[in-house]
């Protein structure tokens, strides 16, 4: 009778590990789903959203599922105003050698923004689509200072730095920019515009002297920039869909296949913290973007 007794506790105590560890397995299955890939051949879907601030989440896709021999070629939805310029360039750069070295064709969809850093990385794909009414363009450069000096009088704040150079704290919110750091500045901006402006002359095969004609900062509708070049065609994303397909040898109806992050725990309380800041995050970026050389349309982080 003992040793019956013996029996069903272990037996329920296996039972209990069982389940507990089932339960365990379920619970990394939810917050580490295993990572999608193409089951067959299709086109990866990617979108761009948003201010451009690292750019990883679509790099890391976009690094990771170029290999993948079933990915024939790469859609990319934009609805961003652009961002931090290097950045910008590595995104651009990415795409660039995703149609290069990998050999698969890459459509950027312009849905509703794609200006500055978000256009500096469009001209790297095979063609540009874009809805007629989109805010194409903004070809250009700034940098965004904050001078808080009559507040910190105000407040009665005395703020300064111990430098090993006159150009040290040049931007600094504490006093107004001299001439010289104005000066500077406006020197860096100019060769990020150029870097800029090679971009598109490279990517859109435009001669430099009638790209000069509108670098100045301006947008375009989608209608527009297609009139002028700086798009091929005003379509919807189906369109846009129809054409890689035919460029990835797919016909004009391809598997899309939607390339997603896969979430840990640790995104996902990142994600559930940030729906939560969302507002506070919003206002924060302007800060986050100030004294950084900026691809980006003005009054973008404000919406």
């Amino acid at each position: 009778m003992k040793r019956f007794f013996q029996f069903v506790f272990i037996a329920f105590g296996l039972f209990l590990l069982i389940g507990f560890l089932a339960g365990v397995g379920g619970i990394f299955a939810i917050f580490n789903p295993p990572e999608e890939k193409a089951s067959k051949a299709s086109i990866m879907a990617l979108d761009l959203d948003g201010v451009i601030l690292d750019g990883k989440d679509i790099l890391e896709l976009l690094r990771k599922h170029r290999k993948d021999t079933n990915v024939k070629g790469v859609l990319i939805r934009i609805s961003s105003p652009g961002g931090v310029v290097g950045p910008s360039q590595e995104l651009h750069d990415e795409i660039k050698r995703t149609r290069e070295e990998f050999k698969k064709p890459v459509i950027a969809y312009c849905a509703s923004v794609a200006a500055s850093g978000a256009y500096y990385a469009a001209v790297a794909a095979d063609k540009i689509y874009t809805t007629p009414g989109c805010m194409v363009g903004s070809i250009g450069a700034l940098i965004e200072f904050v001078n808080l000096e009559k507040l910190y009088d105000w407040a009665k704040i005395q703020r300064y730095a111990v430098t090993t150079g006159k150009f040290k704290d040049a931007g600094a919110e504490y006093k107004p920019l001299t001439p010289e750091a104005r000066a500077l500045f406006q020197e860096l901006l100019d060769d990020v515009l150029v870097q800029f402006k090679q971009a598109i002359v490279d990517g859109r095969k435009m001669k430099m002297e009638e790209l000069d004609k509108y670098a100045d900062g301006r947008v375009f509708t989608g209608a527009q920039a297609v009139k002028l070049g700086f798009a091929d065609q005003v379509g919807s994303w189906d369109d846009a869909r129809a054409a890689l397909g035919e460029m990835a040898g797919l016909g004009k109806d391809p598997k899309v296949f939607k390339a997603k992050k896969a979430r840990g725990f640790r995104e996902f309380f990142e994600e559930a913290s940030e729906s939560k800041m969302g507002a506070v995050v919003e206002r924060l970026t302007q800060m986050r973007l100030s004294g950084q050389p900026l691809f980006i349309l003005p009054g973008a982080t404000h919406f």
